[in-house]
């Protein structure tokens, strides 16, 4: 078990940083900081660069901390919290990510989820140290606080979306 949540952990982190530095770099044919901040400024996520920063930032950093199993649980709940807002910017055109829906941020928030009720197993950095913090209620506690940190965010895109319709 604890090397398939390495397997897991890793590439999982991974594509967690890809992701992010699609944004960050335009690396992986992502649109870089000012491709993606006209993104975000167009789901109402404004100013949209520091926006992009911010959550392209929060995310390597998850990934680092998913991926080395350090604060495992805060680096798969901020990840929980991004991708929440990443979900809000998609749920109106449903759920398949070949329609533009918003299957990969809920993969993403679901799998860093489990991350957390798991915690990272024996190949960690947080068993080097002595950390067992994880469970479900610290999964469960973890997601509402992600819910609760990120609602001014879907709101404001909840907003955006009801200004242009």
């Amino acid at each position: 078990m604890d090397e398939a949540l390495l397997v897991l952990r890793v590439v999982f982190a991974a594509m967690v940083f890809g992701h992010a530095t699609q944004k960050l770099f335009g690396w992986f044919r992502g649109k870089g900081i000012a491709g993606t901040g006209a993104i975000f400024e167009m789901f109402g996520l404004k100013p949209g660069k520091l926006m992009v920063l911010a959550a392209g930032l929060l995310e390597v950093a998850a990934a680092f901390s998913i991926g080395f199993g350090f604060l495992t649980g805060l680096g798969a709940v901020a990840l929980i919290g991004a991708m929440i807002v990443a979900a809000s910017t998609l749920w109106n055109k449903g759920f398949w990510a070949h329609m533009g829906g918003m299957e990969v941020p809920f993969s993403y928030g679901l799998i860093s989820l489990f991350i957390a009720w798991a915690g990272p197993g024996a190949y960690s950095l947080d068993s080097l140290l002595g950390l067992h913090i994880h469970s479900w209620w610290i999964a469960l506690g973890g997601l509402a606080l992600a819910a609760i940190g990120t609602l001014p965010l879907v709101l404001m895109v909840e907003k955006h979306r009801k200004a242009q319709a």
